[in-house]
């Protein structure tokens, strides 16, 4: 019941929800993102919560992720800012501890990833390996923007329970 709360949400909200995020961030690849987070947090609230305002609470859900995404994009902005001369600089190349678990960590959600259904597999490679849009997707594989977005929320379903296990 709650996934149809969730897919109904999505048919009725995702063209507001787009625009509040395209409004923040002036980017639409972090717009789409940050849609479909939202979503996905929404499914992922315990089953037993009691939600009277399905769309005050989705745009609750969608403010707590457009501050978590500024942040981001803050941090990600000053690590690309050119480094001041003879500020110190990290040289040191990653431990050969944590090099082994990456490579693990990667492993485990390359296999999570080969488990999920093709077309859900070839969605989630096209978007997140080839960057291309979820309306490009949809052109390409001839289905609707709307099963793009479902397919790459699956995947990242199944990628979150994958790094919730490895990450103890």
């Amino acid at each position: 019941m709650f996934g149809t709360l969730v897919q109904e949400l999505q048919r009725s909200e995702e063209g507001r929800l787009r625009r509040f995020f395209m409004r923040r961030f002036r980017n639409a690849t972090e717009a789409s993102d940050a849609t479909q987070e939202t979503f996905l947090r929404m499914l992922d609230a315990p089953p037993k919560t009691i939600i009277e305002n399905p769309q005050a609470y989705l745009f609750q859900i969608a403010k707590s992720v457009a501050r978590v995404t500024s942040a981001r994009l803050a941090a990600d902005a000053e690590l690309f800012l050119p480094a001041i001369v003879g500020e110190n600089q990290a040289t040191d190349a990653p431990d050969q501890e944590r090099v082994v678990i990456g490579r693990q960590s990667l492993i485990l959600l390359a296999k999570a990833i080969e488990k999920l259904p093709n077309r859900c597999q070839e969605v989630f490679i096209l978007s997140r390996l080839h960057g291309m849009s979820n309306g490009e997707i949809a052109d390409r594989l001839g289905i609707s923007r709307n099963m793009v977005e479902k397919h790459i929320i699956k995947a990242l379903i199944r990628c979150r329970k994958v790094r919730s296990e490895i990450c103890f």
